[in-house]
């Protein structure tokens, strides 16, 4: 959820917070964003704010009864990011996930369409994040649901290689359901994929882009063109 800038402190962020306490504070929107936001260190502020003052009442009684203790410092990242990255609309919209799904890990082994992903992490930000992007600046009201563009970013990232390592444990993985589920996803848009594209290669799909991003990675940026089916097929050209 943390992209690639917050991606390290969400990490931490999780980390802080036993799974067991994580369970057991599912059943509560409201606790679970007041854990998630104390612990990212967020609620140390004085604003005359109910649901802010609320979350930090909530936030020291958890603090003290799980032994729980917040990260140190500012460690989310705001700066130069698109305020629906901000990492309190992330956080929002990450408790709401897992507080409207109770199993969500089985239910995402065991679907294969895309449309059943969407359907799954349509998450949103509880409603004080309508109004609001950062505690205490109201914003003009704008419900903030994952986008299919994110959520295709998560699966790519995460549920897909989960999904793989789960699947060969439980001795039930198909390769050919994987390459089927990459293959319902748009093609990443960055810097990287341009450049195939601008040598008429076709990006139709995830499955390519990411394919792309691999040679990139592998041959491009070591110069071993000569060893690639695609480097010497544009030699040629």
């Amino acid at each position: 959820f943390g992209l690639k800038a917050n991606g390290d402190a969400m990490f931490d962020l999780a980390n802080s917070i036993g799974f067991s306490v994580f369970r057991k504070e599912c059943v509560n929107a409201f606790s679970l964003e007041a854990l998630f936001f104390g612990q990212a260190n967020l609620l140390n502020q004085s604003l005359e704010d109910g649901y802010y003052t609320e979350l930090q009442k909530n936030y020291q009684f958890l603090k003290h009864k799980y032994k729980v203790s917040p990260l140190i410092g500012d460690p989310l990242a705001f700066f130069g990011m698109r305020p629906q990255n901000f990492p309190t609309i992330r956080i929002s919209q990450f408790c709401d996930l897992y507080h409207s799904k109770r199993q969500l890990f089985a239910s995402l082994m065991n679907v294969n369409e895309i449309k059943q992903f969407y359907e799954l992490l349509g998450a949103q930000t509880s409603e004080f994040w309508e109004t609001h992007y950062t505690f205490g600046n109201r914003a003009k009201k704008k419900k903030k649901r994952l986008t299919k563009a994110f959520i295709d970013l998560l699966i790519i990232n995460t549920i897909i290689p989960v999904k793989v390592c789960y699947l060969k444990k439980m001795g039930a993985f198909n390769s050919e359901e994987i390459m089927d589920l990459i293959a319902q996803i748009k093609p990443e848009k960055n810097s990287v994929i341009s450049k195939f594209e601008s040598c008429k290669m076709p990006v139709n799909s995830a499955l390519d882009s990411q394919g792309y991003m691999q040679l990139q990675k592998h041959y491009c940026l070591d110069k071993k063109c000569l060893e690639c089916a695609v480097g010497n097929a544009l030699l040629k050209m």
